[in-house]
């Protein structure tokens, strides 16, 4: 779990309807996709410094997320290409449900990850290999844990407000291609409908605490 760590961080952060928190975020430098990232992770660390996370605290985790990563992040196009060709069968009611059970089923996974955050979490940049013009690049880092550093890779895409982030890649294992097989075969077996069900079954089931 702790090389999922920020994993949690980022793609927990689709979550609407939370009460902003006290604190206001700090400003980000958009233009810059390494900056981005480097601001949004900080936020994220400076809250584990001042207050240590429960995995089972999921109200702090998502209002963490919702006021320091929720702005820099794309959720809607990872559910999309999660969903490849079928994203475009699917109705505008189906696809905003798929999004919000995606959506809670990495809050509900990667909660415990969070909590593996140590206030002295060491993250180290790698240098940019982006050309001048890309809209779409990726920023690669080493987290420094107590064991061998972890590479934690983030890729986003350039839009007239921005860099956004879209996609993750934690030791080799991107989350968009993670997920795509497991969505094509439930919707394979059932439809659109079929994912949703799995995925809002899944999460009652990871609510009761059942692995």
């Amino acid at each position: 779990m702790k090389r999922l760590f920020l994993l949690a961080a980022l793609f927990t952060s689709f979550v609407t309807g939370f009460v902003p928190a006290a604190r206001a975020a700090q400003e980000v430098d958009q233009s810059d996709p390494q900056a981005l990232i480097k601001t949004a992770t900080q936020q994220v660390l400076d809250e584990v410094r001042a207050q240590s996370i429960a995995p089972d605290d999921i109200a702090r985790i998502r209002a963490i997320v919702d006021r320091d990563i929720l702005p820099y992040v794309d959720f809607r196009r990872t559910t999309q290409l999660a969903m490849g060709p079928h994203w475009r069968q699917a109705t505008p009611a189906q696809q905003q449900q798929v999004m919000e059970q995606f959506q809670l089923l990495l809050i509900h996974l990667y909660a415990g990850a969070l909590a593996q955050l140590k206030p002295d979490q060491q993250i180290d940049y790698q240098p940019m290999r982006n050309a001048p013009g890309d809209t779409d690049v990726v920023v690669r880092t080493l987290a420094q844990t107590s064991g061998k550093p972890v590479e934690i890779d983030y890729r986003l895409y350039k839009t007239p407000q921005g860099w956004r982030l879209y996609d993750l890649n934690v030791l080799g294992a991107w989350l968009i291609q993670t997920y795509r097989a497991q969505f094509n075969e439930k919707i394979q077996q059932g439809g659109v409908d079929g994912l949703i069900q799995f995925l809002s079954s899944r999460n009652q089931e990871l609510q009761a605490g059942k692995p």
